[in-house]
């Protein structure tokens, strides 16, 4: 009598993975916060009207916005963001009052190596998080002194970058400009090349990304990560898993 060894096959299945180098970002978060005063009727890289800079508005970091140039899954997207602490400060700050603003997303925070939108899936900015907001400041939108301070004891009033919190919000409910129908979509003029929705959370209109539309992968040229390999910004890998039972049949 001999004992065989029969491999039998039981389940066989087939997944498909998606895998992206764009940071997908949950609605609730800890961001840092940068501040840029952005041109009073600029028109930026999503293409939304110029009178959505008479309100409150903000870039996002590079790889969260979710394209290298034009438009993005981020625009149009309205923050409420909170002020938390500055990142520098000694000794430490904490400002006196909470201070929030929602912001509408126009432009995106370009990737530098080592900056604070240079955040990557695999990497977090200098500051520990994987969102920045560039918030557009000073404004006409916003008061001189949104960002709490005390020249006395610091010998300055700007600390630079702020540690917030942010949430995805309803912009129709939430943000300023949402009831100005001049601060609101896309400049007609620039067609398909702009993408600038009034409402995304709310009406579920997301633009799409400029560079997935043109099989353009994200831009993290000098990325200080060796494990970071080039690739397609989003690829199927078909995983083929098979569960093998494995009988003993004796003769």
């Amino acid at each position: 009598m001999h004992d065989r060894l029969v491999v039998v096959p039981s389940l066989l299945f087939l997944t498909s993975l998606t895998v992206s180098q764009w940071i997908d970002y949950p609605q609730t978060g800890l961001a840092t916060l940068t501040h840029t005063p952005l041109p009073l009727d600029y028109i930026a890289s999503c293409g939304c009207v110029p009178g959505s800079t008479h309100y409150p508005t903000a870039a996002l970091s590079q790889l969260a916005y979710g394209s290298n140039n034009s438009y993005g899954p981020a625009c149009g997207k309205c923050f409420s963001l909170t002020l938390i602490d500055p990142l520098v400060a000694s000794p430490p700050f904490k400002p006196p009052v909470t201070t929030s603003v929602v912001v509408k997303i126009i432009d995106k925070c370009p990737f530098t190596n080592g900056g604070w939108c240079g955040a990557t899936p695999h990497e977090t900015n200098a500051g520990g998080a994987s969102l920045n907001f560039d918030l557009s400041f000073p404004s006409v939108a916003i008061p001189d002194n949104f960002f709490p301070s005390n020249p006395k004891l610091y010998g300055y009033s700007d600390f630079g970058v702020w540690n917030v919190s942010y949430e995805e919000v309803s912009c129709a409910s939430s943000w300023a400009g949402a009831h100005n129908s001049e601060a609101l979509g896309s400049v007609q003029s620039l067609g398909t090349s702009a993408c600038c929705p009034t409402d995304p959370l709310g009406t579920g209109t997301t633009c799409p990304s400029y560079s997935e539309q043109n099989a353009t992968p994200p831009n993290t040229a000098g990325v200080n990560n060796a494990s970071t390999v080039k690739m397609p910004n989003k690829f199927s890998i078909f995983v083929l898993l098979v569960l093998m039972g494995v009988s003993i049949l004796s003769y």
